[in-house]
């Protein structure tokens, strides 16, 4: 699989120009099977510190194949991308394709005779969307699944809804079984609000996007580079490649700050009480690959993107 972003020391977000927007790349309303007006839904998350929003409704028969069109609801300080969560055919469990697109324009095709996991991923990206593979652990995605697929930007480390409801929320496992195939993605962090008064899955998952402005262009420009980290409430302020093989991590406040790899176990780990940094070594590291994982007293978690050596 050619990698639609190169995901390198150079795509850390940290040093690129602009600042950090937090926003919810998935999301659902009462125009799918959310409790909250399209209206309601941004209102919530703008009013709760959020910069931007994906409205991404279930594109399914019952509820019409619809794109929700939220343009009306953004502000200078507040911005919305077009998406949708888009189910065509089905998976080796015989679940419908999950398959979230970011950036769509509101004429988008969804639903097309014949249409496939892949067929409907590549006509997403043709259109200039942003596409991740939602919620791998609960619908029991397969690695062979994913193969099908032409080209993805990124796949779901973390779900909110799906914690919630089923404790399979996080999917990291999944993703390095991925990286270990060799395939280069980057990994989101979302709610999947459904909002409904059952499920407690509201402002459990974000991204932090480094753009050099809040407009769907700009963050979509960011997303597809890979200039961001994900987060359920840690905080990443620096990670750096610094000179004689070290990397450098700034963090708020943190337990636990680890560098996982290629090999088993994890490259390096710093644990205590208040970390707000560290230092790895490479030298001995021995990895395709690297990302880091912060996580807090409260259990709270920031990751950054895997990213690639050579």
């Amino acid at each position: 699989m050619t990698p639609l972003t190169s995901l390198t020391p150079d795509s850390l977000p940290f040093a690129q120009p602009g600042r950090f927007y937090r926003g919810n790349l998935h999301g659902h309303s009462t125009n799918s099977d959310g409790g909250w007006a399209p209206a309601q839904y941004c209102r919530k998350y703008h009013r709760n510190g959020y910069d931007f929003v994906a409205l991404t409704d279930h594109c399914m028969e019952q509820y019409g194949y619809g794109i929700s069109d939220t343009r009306a609801f953004r502000t200078d300080d507040f911005t919305t991308l077009i998406g949708a969560e888009l189910h065509p055919g089905q998976i080796e469990s015989g679940s419908p394709w999950h398959l979230l697109a970011v950036g769509l324009p509101l004429d988008f095709e969804t639903n097309r005779a014949g249409d496939t996991g892949a067929s409907v991923a590549q006509r997403a990206l043709d259109a200039g969307a942003f596409v991740a593979a939602p919620h791998p652990n609960w619908y029991a995605l397969t690695v062979a699944d994913f193969e099908t697929l032409s080209l993805v930007h990124a796949v779901e480390c973390y779900n909110g809804v799906s914690d919630y409801d089923s404790d399979r929320g996080y999917s990291w496992h999944f993703i390095d079984m991925l990286l270990h195939r060799g395939h280069r993605i980057g990994a989101i962090a979302t709610d999947d609000t459904h909002s409904q008064p059952d499920r407690n899955d509201f402002m459990r998952g974000w991204v932090q996007v480094k753009a050099d402005a809040l407009s769907p262009a700009a963050l979509l420009r960011a997303l597809k580079a890979g200039h961001y980290y994900s987060s359920t409430g840690a905080q990443l302020h620096n990670v750096e490649f610094q000179p004689r093989d070290k990397l450098a991590v700034e963090c708020s406040p943190a337990t636990h700050i680890y560098l996982s790899g290629s090999r088993a176990g994890v490259v390096g780990r710093v644990s205590g009480a208040g970390l707000t940094e560290a230092e790895f070594d490479l030298r001995e590291a021995d990895s395709r690959w690297l990302r880091v994982t912060v996580r807090d007293e409260a259990g709270g978690r920031a990751w950054t993107n895997p990213l690639w050596l050579g």
